[in-house]
């Protein structure tokens, strides 16, 4: 049997007496899950926990597979001696990020900012999966334009690519499709799913599209309220 890209157990962070907890997670290559619940409950708060950003206060168990190793790599254990330079390392080879914000640098083009996690890890620029993505989503006549220069629609697609550009094999996105059209919604949340799927990229993202997790029949993680009102515990949905 296949072991699992991704596996977490009892992940968990308090904001003030409000915790965050995740029992449980695996995900394997290629698979989409979706972070749903009601706003305030933790979703980007947990993102950003599996995305080595922020600390958790607890944790069982983190482990991302190796793909030549024969034991996977223990991330709690990394988290709990504070080594942040190894955990740097991994964010930037192994993690791909589209934050809500979209979160591209103001002071690079488009080419450039998609081009930037490639550089950082002594790639080329560009590649065919990229130049792909690019003609997908409209982006081309967009690429000498500055981040200021954009629409938030815009902005979004393109750090939607700068995120798989170095080919991660763990993709989080938080509300990739929030600030897009209908149209360009859809067609940007097919391209994650098939680009993960074809690329064997793990996807994680929270989204509140019920109609688009539906019709893409995407896995999805719901915040429920925690035993005694106290928190947000994120479990799959029945």
């Amino acid at each position: 049997m296949t072991p699992p890209l991704l596996h977490i157990e009892n992940l968990a962070i308090h904001r003030g007496t409000y915790r965050i907890l995740l029992p449980r997670l695996s995900l394997a290559r290629g698979e989409v899950a979706a972070i749903t619940g009601a706003s305030g409950c933790g979703k980007s708060t947990l993102l950003e926990m599996i995305g080595l950003i922020l600390r958790p206060e607890d944790l069982d168990r983190y482990e991302l597979d190796e793909r030549d190793a024969g034991a996977p790599l223990d991330i709690a254990a990394l988290l709990r001696a504070d080594r942040q330079a190894r955990l740097a390392d991994l964010r930037a080879q192994r993690l791909g990020f589209v934050p809500q914000s979209g979160g591209l640098l103001p002071f690079l083009d488009v080419r450039q900012n998609i081009a930037l996690p490639r550089r950082m890890l002594g790639l080329p620029a560009g590649g065919e999966r990229v130049e792909e993505a690019v003609e997908r989503l409209g982006l081309r006549p967009l690429l000498h334009k500055k981040p200021a220069q954009l629409s938030i629609g815009e902005r979004q697609r393109a750090s939607f690519v700068r995120a798989i550009a170095h080919e991660p094999d763990l993709l989080l996105a938080d509300e990739p499709t929030a600030a897009l059209d209908p149209f360009q919604a859809r067609r940007l949340f097919e391209l994650i799913v098939e680009t993960s799927q074809r690329l064997r990229i793990a996807t994680l993202l929270v989204s509140h599209d019920w109609g688009l997790l539906r019709d893409c029949a995407i896995r999805r993680l719901v915040g429920v309220p925690e035993d005694g009102g106290g928190g947000t515990v994120f479990r799959d949905a029945a």
